[in-house]
């Protein structure tokens, strides 16, 4: 049996069940932004279970970052894609949001009947640190396995001092395009660049699931909008229509998301009231999901738990849509002569952007030897001795808790 043959066996062993459980855990604790939760899919597909590569995982966030929508969701749909095709796609896009939509669902029922927000700003000030700590550790990683000489360590560098020094959605998109450039001038003459194996897998399942498969699921979507709104109002109609559309045109992070939301749902439609607005972004922010959840705040302030729920597929679905059929079209161009080093070249740039990432987080933590021994407490759990992330990020909030 080829080597090509054993990787396609090996990937469908993975149930569609280990995904789901596997996902909602990481959904639970990945607190701290993006990059956070992606670092913690990192470690568990790449490090803990070898389910995908480095090269993988750097393509799936280098596509995302130039993909409209929230990044990490959109990696995580990249990655079930890969695993198991469109079924796990959706398992692992399903799963990851599910924690996050449902603590948003219950502190805004909390907020909207009691009037305040359950404190939760100390055990916060324990996660950053630990979420500071596992970022290093994905960024480490991925450079010892996919950075080799002195060119592509310059390509790193300079994309995460121009993310820390400059920032902002357009930075992002340099670097992506930039680092691509310069792959293609370094690297168009070299010989095979991305390994038989981590294309392996793809190939395989190209041909297990052809690509009416992918259009056979984008058919279904409206079905199963439709049967979501059968017996909605008007408003949650408007609820998914708006935040679909906002959803197509967020680049470059969730807090781009911020001022378009704010000027449509507060100052076109009050839907909400300024206050509720900055209140609702902070839930967004203190949950293990991305801040675009604050979809389901604004949601249910509208319409209840079915317009929570119609504004969060609006704000998820279709930026996911998007993302799956890139990916389908990435995983057939990526072997060309043309793609190869480019990809080469973006990979360098994205992991000086996970680098970035860690510098991020680590300046906005609390400054005192508390903070410093979850940060090197983390590394040491990570490097040393492999603890499951899920297992530090509680443990982190625990001690922020007692501490602040």
């Amino acid at each position: 049996m080829t080597d090509k043959a054993i990787d396609f066996i090996k990937h469908n062993e993975v149930s569609l069940w280990t995904l789901f459980w596997s996902y909602l855990k990481i959904g639970s604790t990945a607190f701290g932004g993006f990059m956070a939760l992606i670092s913690v899919v990192q470690n568990y597909l790449v490090e803990k279970k070898k389910l995908l590569t480095n090269d993988d995982m750097l393509d799936g966030i280098s596509l995302a970052s130039i993909l409209p929508g929230p990044i990490a969701v959109n990696v995580v749909t990249y990655t079930g894609y890969r695993i198991r095709g469109i079924p796990g796609a959706i398992v692992c896009f399903i799963a990851v949001i599910l924690p996050s939509f449902f603590l948003i669902l219950g502190l805004s029922y909390a907020y909207f009947t009691f009037g305040n927000i359950p404190s939760v700003n100390n055990i916060f000030m324990g996660f950053i640190p630990a979420v500071a700590a596992i970022i290093v550790v994905a960024a480490v990683n991925l450079g010892k396995k996919s950075l080799i000489g002195v060119s592509q360590y310059s390509i790193s560098v300079v994309s995460m001092s121009l993310l820390i020094f400059v920032g902002g959605f357009y930075t992002t998109v340099s670097i992506i395009v930039l680092s691509g450039l310069v792959g293609y001038l370094l690297y168009r003459n070299k010989e095979e660049i991305i390994p038989a194996s981590s294309q392996s897998t793809s190939d395989e399942k190209n041909l297990k699931q052809p690509s009416t498969a992918l259009v056979a699921f984008l058919l279904t979507i409206p079905a199963i909008i439709a049967g979501i709104l059968k017996f909605q109002t008007l408003i949650s109609v408007k609820l998914l229509t708006v935040f679909s559309g906002m959803s197509l045109m967020l680049f470059g992070g969730g807090f781009v998301f911020i001022p378009m939301i704010q000027e449509v749902v507060v100052d076109s439609y009050g839907w909400l009231s300024h206050g509720e607005f900055i209140d609702g972004i902070a839930l967004g922010q203190v949950t293990p999901g991305p801040i675009v959840l604050s979809a389901t705040f604004i949601g249910y302030k509208v319409a209840g738990i079915l317009g929570a729920t119609t504004a969060t597929i609006g704000a998820f679905v279709p930026p996911a849509i998007v993302m799956l059929i890139c990916t389908s079209y990435l995983e057939k161009i990526k072997t060309s002569n043309f793609i190869q080093p480019v990809l080469k070249g973006i990979r360098c740039g994205v992991i000086g952007m996970i680098a970035a990432a860690s510098y991020v987080v680590v300046s906005t933590a609390e400054q005192n030897i508390i903070s410093m021994l979850i940060f090197i407490s983390t590394l040491i759990m990570l490097f040393r001795f492999k603890v499951e992330v899920i297992f530090l990020i509680p443990l982190s909030g625990l001690v922020g808790y007692f501490y602040y």
